[in-house]
């Protein structure tokens, strides 16, 4: 990697990964609808893709695709079939039910205080079922998190765009007469892939924030589900036009 040109690649990489495209727009709906966590796991798996893209390019099959219109475009409508795909997922998504109200939760309350007195057996049993649920909970959670992942993963991978733009972009920070071109091109490609994980994870946590304020029920959340849904067939639709 030429240090000279580091500055240049490090400014333009911040640039291009801020300037409006469909992973910021499907960020920033997935981190509303879903909360800054879900971002920040679907960034991680978005940047997990860079990862992926550049390994493509050293391995020259980034060229090969290029040269190849029935490679570049089988991969194409299978990007946008899976965008699709999602888009039915978040359309389709269950929104949990409202909070219940201050006075169903006191007569909850009252009622579990009053059957708790039964019997010292029963709250053992029912102190064991909660710890059943509780890690019963986190298991899902870290199979949600886990799908998550996936989705930004597979997402940036089946986009082939992507993968010719990495095959433009980062043989130009190589020097010509550089003894380890594959080398220099991994590790230019780790660069981009953090940095863009640290970008995308300040605007999930920035979305995240603002959740709070447009999430007020189901109503709400069945609505940024609509939008992200609307988002995912835009890009979508735009991976097949151009």
């Amino acid at each position: 990697m030429d240090l000279a040109l580091f500055p240049y690649f490090l400014v333009s990489s911040i640039l291009l990964t801020l300037a409006p495209g469909p992973d910021n727009l499907y960020l920033l709906t997935k981190s509303l609808a879903d909360g800054a966590r879900a971002g920040i796991t679907l960034a991680a798996g978005l940047a997990s893709g860079i990862v992926f893209h550049t390994c493509l390019v050293i391995l020259g099959v980034a060229a090969l695709v290029k040269s190849s219109p029935i490679a570049f475009a089988a991969l194409k409508y299978v990007g946008a079939a899976y965008l699709f795909y999602l888009a039915y997922g978040a359309f389709t998504a269950k929104v949990a039910d409202a909070q219940p109200t201050e006075e169903a939760s006191g007569q909850a309350t009252a009622a579990g205080s009053n059957s708790a007195t039964n019997s010292v057996s029963s709250n053992e049993t029912s102190s064991q079922a909660s710890s059943d649920e509780t890690s019963r909970q986190a298991s899902n959670g870290e199979s949600s998190a886990f799908a998550i992942y996936r989705k930004g993963l597979i997402m940036n991978i089946l986009n082939p765009k992507v993968l010719l733009f990495f095959l433009a972009f980062l043989p130009q920070f190589v020097a010509p007469n550089n003894e380890s071109p594959g080398l220099a091109i991994a590790m230019l490609g780790a660069v981009f892939s953090l940095q863009a994980f640290i970008l995308f994870s300040i605007i999930a946590l920035c979305a995240g924030k603002l959740r709070g304020f447009l999430n007020q029920g189901p109503k709400s959340q069945r609505m940024l589900n609509r939008i992200q849904g609307v988002v995912l067939l835009g890009i979508g639709g735009l991976l097949l036009v151009f």
